[in-house]
């Protein structure tokens, strides 16, 4: 009897283990639900930014680059809302499934405890008054049996009222179980409807796409005329960049080379005391050393830098990936390096920078911390800002208005001037990286948006 009444606890004990479903899983898929959720939240931001850029673009009646280019980013971004729901479709297809397993385990769980509550039942009923109870303790052999069968007794209306307990709990869970099911299968149905939906929009997208495509096509001739005059200003723009470049490079080599000789006189002082640092400076071979060390600084190919701009320099080394972008918001409308020309067929254009395209009057921050080398109007390029950062160097191009000078120190973020617009809608920026006479792809800069 002893042995019988271990194993229905023993039982009791492993069905109440089993009874908990696997819902641990559950919490990695509302995280990663979660995560999900952020995304979409950030592709649907991406989406209102780039209709509204779409929109501006739109306004003028002749078709444009600067509207295709906003309509393809739009198509990605589309893209991303569709692959997003069939993310989350692939979870709760995968949620649905454990749910219907679990369902069907806690109805399997369900019968056999009714079964065995059935059981104990019948075989309780044969001793179900106190006559018989007392009958079955009096009838005892000896006083450890008396015992042995009160405690039984005493199990075993534990065990009952437990498993009945049990069979309440299962009921309970299980009805949880179906309407999260219900609920579960709900949100499928929405988010296939939400995918049917957003495939319908790409569809309408593409074919806007196609007739701004013809239609660009139609104006080869004037497009090729818009090509040749803004390769005429990228390389104007260039030019002034290298220019800017070598004469930095050049100045601050002669700045070294300056100090070099300053302390090579106060050396030659120190050794002679006797003589006034003035008279040493002057000295023949102090003025042919400082003559040498200016003419090696001509053929420095790097920018001299000071331990203050070295620190400012690996600092903005030390940021690769991670600086902020110079608009607030846009997309990149041209991307660094050499690419095909979006319409006219077997050119190649080259891009010095990336091209954001943004909206109209979107202020311009510089990226990091430097001292602002160049204020110029570029034809073609309305006016162009380039701040230093020890070697290195970024250029903001494409702005109407500026609101910093020369020489000024500026601080990341800071607001260096607006985005010009240009008589087809487009609103765009070029952002460029330099190190020293290198040109850098600004994408590797940046970091995500």
């Amino acid at each position: 009897m002893r042995a019988k009444s271990k194993s229905w606890l023993l039982w009791l004990l492993l069905l109440l283990a089993a009874a908990e479903p696997a819902w641990s899983q559950r919490g990695s898929t509302r995280k990663t639900k979660a995560q999900l959720e952020r995304e979409r939240q950030t592709t649907l931001r991406r989406i209102k930014e780039t209709s509204r850029i779409l929109a501006q673009t739109q306004q003028q009646k002749q078709a444009s680059v600067g509207q295709l280019n906003a309509l393809k980013e739009k198509l990605t971004v589309q893209q991303s809302v569709i692959k997003d729901i069939s993310s989350e479709l692939r979870y709760i297809e995968t949620d649905v499934r454990q749910t219907e397993t679990q369902v069907q385990k806690t109805r399997q769980n369900l019968e056999q405890l009714k079964a065995e509550y059935a059981r104990l039942i019948y075989a309780g009923s044969k001793t179900a008054n106190g006559y018989n109870r007392l009958m079955f303790l009096f009838a005892s052999a000896s006083f450890n049996q008396f015992m042995l069968r009160l405690r039984y007794i005493r199990q075993y209306t534990e065990v009952r009222q437990a498993q009945a307990a049990q069979i309440t709990h299962t009921q309970q869970r299980l009805s949880t179980q179906l309407v999260g099911l219900k609920e579960k299968q709900e949100e499928k149905g929405s988010l296939l409807n939400n995918q049917i939906s957003e495939k319908k929009t790409l569809l309408t997208l593409k074919t806007q796409q196609d007739q701004v495509v013809t239609k660009l096509t139609q104006q080869e001739e004037g497009l090729r005329k818009e090509l040749a005059a803004k390769q005429q200003a990228i390389g104007r723009l260039d030019n002034l960049i290298a220019l800017r470049v070598r004469e930095e490079i050049a100045r601050a080599a002669r700045a070294a080379a300056r100090r070099a000789a300053a302390a090579a006189a106060a050396r030659t002082t120190a050794a002679a005391p006797g003589r006034s640092p003035a008279a040493t400076s002057r000295t023949p071979g102090t003025a042919a050393a400082e003559a040498a060390a200016e003419a090696a600084a001509e053929r420095v190919d790097r920018v001299t830098l000071t331990p203050e701009t070295a620190e400012l320099a690996a600092s903005f080394n030390e940021n690769r990936g991670s600086l902020p972008w110079p608009v607030g918001k846009g997309f990149i409308s041209q991307r660094f390096g050499r690419h095909n020309h979006p319409v006219l067929k077997n050119v190649v254009v080259e891009n010095r920078g990336v091209d954001i395209q943004t909206s109209a009057g979107e202020p311009v921050r510089a990226v990091f911390s430097g001292k602002v080398l160049t204020v110029a109007s570029v034809p073609g390029m309305n006016t162009i800002v380039m701040v230093q950062h020890g070697d290195y160097f970024t250029v903001y191009a494409k702005l109407r208005s500026v609101s910093v000078s020369e020489g000024q120190t500026v601080q990341a973020r800071q607001t260096i001037g607006t985005v010009s617009t240009d008589a087809e809608g487009t609103s765009e920026v070029q952002f460029q990286v330099w190190h020293n006479s290198s040109n850098l792809n600004p994408e590797n800069w940046l970091g995500r948006k």
